[in-house]
């Protein structure tokens, strides 16, 4: 078996093993600042680690989130100035969907989401793109049921590209009363796997296809026909209404895992010493085979980095994963009960195609 850390994508400026080892020391730092807040609020110590920080105030559980677009608006930065074609509201809704999958990660519906927007000279604002970002981006919150709050936007001469855009934000969520956020702190053995299928590249993975488009350019065509860097720029899918759904219909749901950064590594992403064997993958959307073949990229180092296929899994007691399919196929995404829990060593087992990673292969506690 190759490189399980993603070797590739090393070579296109992302380590995850430098980037975990980072944020390890992060987390230590934050866990040592826990008691400054203490006079005002409970802050769940369970929540580090996790995609999203859970506080109790006044009885009220909420969750909060930051999270990057990452390169991806370098890609519609490049498509536009190769084709002539503005996808910026493609980015601006994948910034929101970045945000607010983490945040119902622990089971808090996001209420409020602020905007990130950094550009390297005021002349990014010339054209149509400010205006399709900014039609994305609402379009996200209407979808994640969210306010937009506010937020900032810096102009960050020599720091970013004249005409770059680097894309962030924050939101606040609330666990519904009557719940409790979602750890992992239930997950058990015989316990189902239902995995959720992505609309493509999602928000992670930018870098491998920025070196794709640099050798074919984005108007090199896939077997379909269709362009890669019209596929590529696809957006991604907000969970938030399946969420919703799930706790709304009482759903006992034991853990949520958002399947971006480290591919389907996420799986284990639980502080937990349990075994996650798939036995049926996701379809994987053309676009990230296309991208997988033309990087050479091993199973390992594919299902390692990009989401191939699954962009949300969901963990429930024995027998309850067909709900959650009948569930999510009602709101419109597809879905599959796709493996099981089992007594083990914390790893992820992908039978389909003979990959195993090990917990060394997810540090991100």
């Amino acid at each position: 078996m190759s490189d399980a850390h993603g070797s590739d994508y090393r070579s296109a400026g992302v380590d995850y093993d430098v980037l975990d080892a980072a944020k390890r020391i992060a987390l230590e730092a934050a866990d040592a600042s826990v008691p400054f807040s203490a006079a005002r609020a409970h802050f769940e110590t369970r929540s580090f680690g996790e995609p999203a920080s859970v506080v109790e105030v006044a009885g009220i559980t909420l969750a909060t989130v930051l999270e990057c677009l990452g390169t991806k608006s370098q890609i519609a930065r490049e498509y536009q100035e190769s084709t002539g074609i503005d996808r910026f509201a493609s980015v601006g809704y994948d910034t929101v969907a970045a945000i607010v999958n983490d945040c119902i990660c622990v089971g808090a519906l996001p209420f409020v989401v602020h905007a990130y927007f950094a550009t390297g000279s005021a002349t990014f604002y010339d054209g149509s793109r400010h205006a399709s970002l900014v039609e994305g981006f609402l379009r996200g919150c209407s979808d994640a049921g969210a306010t937009w709050g506010g937020g900032e936007s810096p102009t960050l001469a020599g720091l970013v590209e004249p005409s770059s855009i680097d894309l962030a934000g924050c939101a606040v969520g609330r666990v519904p009363d009557g719940v409790d956020p979602i750890f992992g702190q239930a997950l058990a053995a015989g316990d189902e796997i239902v995995l959720v299928a992505s609309s493509g590249l999602h928000q992670n993975g930018a870098s491998l296809a920025r070196l794709v488009a640099a050798e074919l350019g984005y108007d090199a065509r896939m077997p379909s026909g269709r362009t890669f860097g019209d596929a590529v720029l696809d957006e991604g899918i907000i969970y938030v209404d399946l969420v919703a759904a799930l706790l709304d219909e009482l759903v006992e749901v034991h853990y949520l895992s958002h399947l971006t950064g480290h591919g389907l590594r996420k799986l284990m992403r639980a502080d937990r010493e349990l075994t996650y064997t798939i036995s049926e993958l996701s379809p994987p959307p053309e676009v990230l085979t296309f991208l997988s073949d033309c990087r050479n990229l091993s199973p390992a180092d594919a299902y390692g980095t990009l989401n191939m296929g699954a962009g949300f899994a969901v963990f429930v007691p024995p027998g309850q994963g067909s709900g959650v399919v009948e569930i999510a196929e009602r709101l419109g995404h597809r879905a599959h009960v796709a493996g099981v829990v089992s007594e083990g060593p914390r790893r992820v087992v992908l039978e389909p195609i003979d990959v195993v990673y090990e917990g060394e292969a997810l540090k991100l506690r």
